[in-house]
């Protein structure tokens, strides 16, 4: 049966401040793709197609992963920029970016909820162009033929997630912080539409060895 398989990317430079400087692996992040594409070996884990985005780190991901499958790669499964609209939320309202990780989540929600109402002007994209772009990816992935697996990012996975579960901005939010790098999603067809039948597992990941790689950041 055809199912579509999204994959965040493993760890970046988490302790970057701008989009340019996060945009690459960090070791452990290197580490984590590799431990998944062996998961999906030894468990058969069947995809007959690639897709990434064309972020540094979703192509390094998707290298590390080994699949033995080219990468169809779309800009259209690219992240949102979130450093990007947190410095424009900072520069047009004075809420500044957090100075610890601890304050990340309190903060991502504050950006997407400003981003959602229209609050920030000086944005890359509209709320609405991310959520366009989002659902013309996946329904373009959904029309091809086989499982599909797809190397992606913790914004768009919570969007397509806010896409099919009807979540409000809020829940959004929530989903978008939960989610571990190289955690698997996937999307089955039932009923006629796509339905989340997996959220945020990391399989490769639950050998007591490995629990140090359970990553968001």
């Amino acid at each position: 049966m055809s199912h579509i398989t999204l994959i965040r990317h493993g760890q970046a430079n988490s302790g970057a401040k701008d989009e340019a400087s996060y945009d690459k692996l960090s070791p452990l992040g290197w580490e984590q793709a590799q431990w998944l594409g062996a998961h999906l070996k030894d468990t058969k884990n069947h995809h007959v197609r690639l897709y990434s985005g064309t972020l540094q780190r979703h192509i390094e991901t998707a290298q590390g992963m080994d699949t033995g499958m080219t990468a169809t790669r779309d800009a259209r499964l690219n992240e949102l920029e979130y450093f990007t609209l947190a410095k424009a939320l900072e520069d047009e309202q004075g809420i500044p970016m957090p100075s610890e990780q601890s304050d990340f989540a309190q903060h991502l929600p504050r950006v997407f909820q400003a981003w959602h109402n229209g609050a920030i002007k000086n944005v890359p994209e509209t709320f609405a162009q991310f959520e366009d772009r989002v659902l013309g990816a996946i329904s373009d992935i959904a029309k091809g033929d086989g499982p599909a697996l797809v190397v992606t990012s913790g914004g768009l996975i919570s969007m397509v997630m806010r896409q099919h579960l009807d979540l409000d901005i809020k829940a959004m939010a929530n989903v978008a912080l939960a989610i571990m790098n190289t955690s698997i999603h996937r999307l089955y067809p039932v009923g006629g539409t796509w339905s989340p039948v997996m959220f945020n597992a990391v399989p490769h990941l639950e050998a007591p060895e490995r629990h140090h790689a359970q990553t968001h950041v």
